[in-house]
């Protein structure tokens, strides 16, 4: 049995990644049970595996008392001296009490709970691996489909995708390689649970830094990403370098780095604007293609405004089914309402009419306050003004 155990030992640790430490652990933890099941024994039981010859051997642990009132348990400060005289009360002494036969019978009984321990290791492992490609991209293959999910083989796992989390203008076919977004990992009773994602607004992120070396250095900056996944999406973005414009290196020669995002998600359209720290710069920026006129902002609520543009752009501000308007609303964080300019004139003739200066609106007071023409004023404050200067003469 010592050498079988010990080559078993060796190619777990070879083809499963399991360390030889883990499994003796789990073989002498098996082994106390099978030791107090076959033999009855209620005393304290400890068993040690030799990792280098194989051999198993249980030991009886007892605790040195002045009077022995359970000798399974127990042992006489008497007794232990005999075999040690350095032993003190409240001493522990192990006496091996290995049976003959307990070789076969352990290793029959120990078998299952360690085939257990061994599957709960790999879980283990699967899980931690796994963990850390959490919110990140994995490519995987797709294996088979169910009403409720897709099932991506990752290599050591297959993942799950779920409905909400797939693509609506996408088919897959077994066999097909996509990339996925790893979402989130659970470690369940049946074993590690990866679930990915292709709508996740966050696997947008992960396709820039694959593709575009200055987003994945830093010095592009992706700030906020709006999607509808399968159909548009819209990505703020920002340079750390003065030199570098963000958005034309996201779009690259001639389209070609965001071409091969837009292709990998299956042709959904993608508007890439620069962000600015000016809400109504970026706002502006956020509703391309759309010419904006001006942004009003709410004075009661700090992320609402009214976007103002040109009448013939008024649909293409909205956008399809109100597409344009909603994403930019989600990039920027503000709510927005959008109007033509010809509903603004009567807005834009009562801000300009109360755009009067202080020194009109002082002087027209002080002629309705004093029931004099503007000409009277005029000579009164003259007079007002000559007796002061000829006072300080």
């Amino acid at each position: 049995m010592s050498k079988e155990m010990l080559n078993a030992l060796d190619a777990l640790e070879a083809e499963k990644g399991i360390s030889k430490e883990i499994v003796i652990d789990a073989l002498e933890a098996a082994l106390v049970s099978a030791y107090k099941r076959h033999y009855g024994q209620a005393q304290n039981v400890e068993v040690e595996f030799d990792g280098k010859k194989g051999n198993i051997h249980v030991y009886a642990v007892k605790e040195v008392t002045e009077e022995v009132f359970d000798s399974q348990l127990e042992v006489s400060l008497k007794e232990a001296m005999e075999v040690n005289k350095a032993y003190e009360m409240g001493d522990k002494i192990r006496f091996e009490v290995t049976p003959k036969d307990f070789g076969r019978i352990a290793a029959q009984t120990a078998k299952q709970v360690i085939l257990q321990r061994v599957r709960e290791a790999e879980r283990n492992i699967i899980y931690n691996e796994f963990s850390a490609y959490e919110n990140d991209i994995m490519q995987g293959i797709v294996e088979r489909q169910d009403r409720r999910y897709i099932y991506v083989n990752l290599g050591k796992i297959e993942a799950v995708l779920s409905k909400q989390d797939q693509m609506p203008n996408e088919f897959y076919q077994p066999h097909d390689r996509i990339k996925v977004y790893v979402s989130r990992v659970e470690n369940t009773s049946k074993g590690p649970q990866v679930f990915v994602s292709r709508s996740h607004p966050d696997l947008l992120k992960r396709l820039f830094e694959q593709e575009i070396p200055e987003v994945y250095d830093g010095i592009v900056e992706i700030v906020s990403i709006a999607r509808e996944a399968g159909d548009r999406s819209k990505v703020s973005v920002r340079s750390t370098d003065s030199n570098i414009d963000p958005v034309g290196t996201c779009v690259g020669p001639k389209g070609q780095r965001v071409q091969a995002i837009v292709n990998e998600l299956k042709g959904e359209n993608m508007d890439i604007v620069e962000w600015s720290e000016d809400p109504a710069v970026f706002i502006s920026n956020a509703l391309n293609p759309a010419q904006v006129v001006d942004v009003i902002f709410d004075p009661n609520n700090n992320k609402a405004c009214t976007v103002v543009v040109p009448d013939y752009q008024l649909s293409l501000a909205i956008g399809k089914r109100g597409q344009n308007a909603r994403l930019a609303a989600k990039l920027t964080g503000f709510k927005i309402d959008i109007k033509p300019e010809s509903e603004m004139e009567s807005y834009y003739a009562e801000h300009a009419e109360n755009e009067e200066t202080p020194e009109e609106e002082v002087h027209d007071e002080a002629i309705v306050a004093s029931d004099l023409t503007a000409d009277e004023y005029e000579n009164i404050e003259f007079e007002e003004k000559t007796a002061e200067d000829e006072e300080q003469v």
